[in-house]
């Protein structure tokens, strides 16, 4: 009876470590996914400067014959940037994405930039071409360094040709699963979606036209990339939050099944001991019946 006591404490202690492992986990999910969305107010606020003077530009656009610049040259190529997450514990998250950035390869020649090693694993398990790969981040605060990272990439890659559409796929931060997948084209750059700004002083300039916009385009995708980054790490964490919830609760079932366990066992040694100590007592000190 003691061995199996012993057995079952040691199962309930290793199940207590675990659960606090488990909510270790899902505090650190919850800190790194509000820490993410702290930080998208202030990229969204570049975003729409940037914005800004992309639309004051193009009211430039008139009295310049040279029009809006072409940043992706047109030879049928296609590059596919896909965020996905850089740990485990998120359940389906990386396979979903990979799934729907192979849909988007199609009749056209497709190269993936994956940033999130999980997700890249999977997609050269499944035979993809990844011409580019690096690591999601790890704390919000890193994410310039990775859109630095991932701009100069993309660019030395359209610098070479052979590529005329690059699309992007990330996650959105969501409670529950299935997540929910955002696919974004980056080039061609649609410059009509800008509202140009109304007549007045037109602003000054040092630069040609169509190089002015292609720097403004430029900068305009960065952030884009950046926000991306920071969605798609919120919404890893989110996944892992929702995992983390659902181990929490598993854990305490199988607790709950312990302990009950154990308490029970626990009442039988006791009976047995009582018995026990009641047969020695109705003996005779010299070892014969009363």
């Amino acid at each position: 009876m003691s061995d199996k006591l012993s057995d079952v404490q040691a199962r309930l202690d290793s199940v207590q470590d675990l659960a606090a492992v488990v909510g270790a986990m899902r505090g650190i999910a919850a800190a790194r996914a509000r820490e993410a969305r702290a930080r998208l107010d202030g990229i969204r606020t570049c975003a729409d400067t940037i914005a800004q003077a992309i639309g004051a530009a193009l009211t430039l656009e008139q009295g310049d014959s040279a029009g809006t610049p072409d940043l992706a040259r047109a030879n049928g190529g296609r590059i596919v940037i896909v965020l996905c997450a850089e740990q485990g514990f998120v359940g389906a998250f990386n396979e979903h994405l990979v799934a729907a950035a192979e849909r988007q390869s199609g009749a056209r020649a497709t190269e993936y930039f994956f940033v999130g090693d999980r997700g890249a694993l999977i997609a050269k398990a499944r035979g993809m071409r990844i011409a580019w790969c690096a690591p999601m981040i790890a704390h919000a605060s890193e994410m310039p360094g990775l859109g630095d990272r991932l701009t100069d990439a993309l660019y030395r890659r359209l610098a070479r040709g052979g590529v005329d559409r690059v699309t992007m796929l990330h996650a959105t931060p969501q409670a529950t699963e299935p997540i929910e997948i955002v696919i974004k084209t980056l080039l061609p750059f649609d410059f009509s979606r800008f509202a140009r700004t109304a007549a007045g002083q037109a602003p000054l300039t040092t630069l040609p036209l169509p190089r002015l916009l292609a720097r403004l385009a430029e900068e305009y995708i960065y952030t884009q990339l950046c926000e991306a980054v920071l969605l798609s790490f919120a919404a890893e964490n989110e996944a892992r939050l929702f995992a983390m919830t659902s181990a929490q609760h598993n854990v305490r079932t199988k607790l709950a099944e312990l302990t009950g366990q154990y308490r029970r066992l626990r009442q039988e040694e006791i009976t047995a001991e009582i018995i026990e100590l009641s047969a020695q007592g109705v003996a005779e000190p010299d070892g014969h019946e009363r």
